[in-house]
């Protein structure tokens, strides 16, 4: 059955939407064509959304049908399954059933359940035993607030891929040349002068600022690619220093760590819209077969560069394949995770250590190759690689202290170079979960050991963000 041929029940989503939009219920059934009434039916789940209204809402607000009509709401159902997962619940044995039902028509309430489990998980790591404070209950570290913001949007920002791709063109149009004229334009523009530096001098940086003299000290032990990202990071930063605050102020961020550490990850957006402009690198990804390899070479970018810019092709009418990204060190902290399309990556915990994310480590440089299932028997087409921090950059260094996995859904993979040869209809599925409790599979420490996460401090996500450019 299609997916316009089957009644959707999509009242929770599209409430969500209405109220993201600041919409009245009078408003959007005015934009639809439908009345009042009608609309309030649909969205308590009394009436299911028809073709008709379906393309009416892609057409009128501009939205992806796939995620907007998606079985499974990987911010929301998967967390929620998650958190109930805990021992604290397990005599409730929630059905999921009527976890989907309360993320679809109460998306605000799962929403305070995943806050106050955060606030008792961080509380529990403190070893604090005083519960009685209700400041705690409405903490919520920076870097998860952003992370929230991040894939609220799909990892997609349009008028920030707009400037990247004006900006490319005003520095020339050529990726070749891009960070000579980028450093003239610092130079010409803002009088800000780049001074290449000794690592012993540089100590634990790798880029600096310094606002007096109006210099961007780099480090002599940057790679090409990472030397130019920081070049167009501080231009981008000089010429749209303001669209970048407005876009932060919008959100609201709850304090001003939160907001700091948006900006950084819109500035590393709009860096890497730059370096990878959204029509070319998209052209160049669908001809490739999303090659990495192939891919990152024109442009001068890193694997790891490239292999984000891929979770951030979301354009209507030029979309590309919707990948989710995971990085990890090699005792599975999480830095880095993004989705372009539905994954249901753990919120509380790392990846699961059945994923060959982990085994990486032990082939540095080799991609990786594996189709994974989760609970929900939804199924993925990922590849894994280790990537290198030392002198001779990010990629193909002696030592691989981080691994990346990138991945898609199954009926994706038939576009990548990575999936030919293979048994797509039929492949050989490693079953794995959001994180160990969820899957209760005694085999598992026999594969690989469960990565110990923890939560990465402002001053520790600043200088990744910093440090290792088009990070977050």
């Amino acid at each position: 059955m299609s997916e316009l041929d089957r009644k959707l029940f999509l009242g929770g989503r599209l409430k969500r939407l209405r109220h993201d939009l600041n919409l009245s219920q009078t408003k959007m059934a005015e934009d639809l064509g439908v009345s009042a009434s009608y609309l309030n039916h649909i969205e308590r789940n009394q009436r299911p959304v028809t073709a008709q209204v379906l393309l009416k809402l892609a057409a009128t607000y501009d939205l992806d049908m796939r995620t907007f009509t998606s079985d499974a709401d990987p911010s929301g159902e998967a967390d929620l399954t998650e958190v109930l997962a805990d021992p604290l619940f397990k005599d409730l044995r929630a059905p999921k059933r009527e976890i989907a039902d309360l993320v679809a028509a109460s998306p605000t309430v799962a929403e305070a359940m995943l806050r106050l489990y955060r606030a008792y998980k961080e509380r529990r790591t403190r070893e604090v035993i005083d519960l009685s404070s209700a400041e705690i209950l409405n903490e919520q570290s920076p870097s998860d607030w952003v992370r929230d913001q991040i894939q609220a949007a799909h990892n997609f920002f349009p008028e920030f891929d707009e400037l990247g791709e004006t900006l490319f063109e005003a520095l020339g149009g050529d990726p070749h040349t891009l960070e000579a004229a980028a450093e003239r334009k610092l130079q010409s523009d803002f009088g800000i002068g780049v001074r290449f530096m000794p690592a012993s001098v540089m100590l634990i940086y790798e880029r600096r600022y310094d606002p007096h003299r109006r210099r961007l000290m780099l480090s002599e032990s940057l790679s090409p690619s990472s030397r130019a990202f920081a070049i167009v990071y501080q231009l981008a930063l000089s010429l749209h220093g303001a669209d970048l605050n407005a876009r932060v102020e919008r959100a609201k961020a709850p304090d001003l760590a939160s907001g700091r550490l948006f900006k950084i990850a819109l500035l590393n957006y709009l860096t890497a819209a730059t370096l990878m402009p959204y029509g070319r690198f998209h052209e160049a990804a669908e001809q490739c077969g999303y090659d990495l390899e192939l891919l990152r070479a024109p442009f001068g970018v890193s694997f790891e560069q490239a292999a984000h810019r891929l979770t951030t092709l979301s354009r209507p009418g030029q979309r590309g394949v919707p990948f989710f990204l995971m990085r990890i060190d090699s005792a599975g902290n999480v830095s880095k995770r993004f989705a372009g399309g539905k994954f249901p990556f753990s919120r509380f915990g790392g990846a699961c250590p059945r994923w060959n994310i982990h085994q990486a480590f032990q082939s540095p440089g080799r991609v990786l190759t594996q189709v994974i299932e989760t609970p929900d028997k939804a199924r993925y087409f990922t590849l894994s690689r280790t990537l290198d921090r030392g002198l001779r950059g990010w990629d193909g260094g002696a030592f691989a202290e981080q691994a990346l996995g990138l991945g898609c859904e199954l009926k994706y993979a038939d576009k990548l170079v990575y999936a030919r040869g293979l048994d797509l209809t039929n492949p050989a599925a490693i079953e794995v979960g959001p994180m160990c409790r969820l899957c209760e599979r005694p085999n598992c420490v026999e594969r690989a050991a469960p990565p110990v996460t923890r939560t990465l401090s402002v001053d520790e996500w600043i200088k990744s963000a910093t440090a290792y450019p088009f990070a977050g």
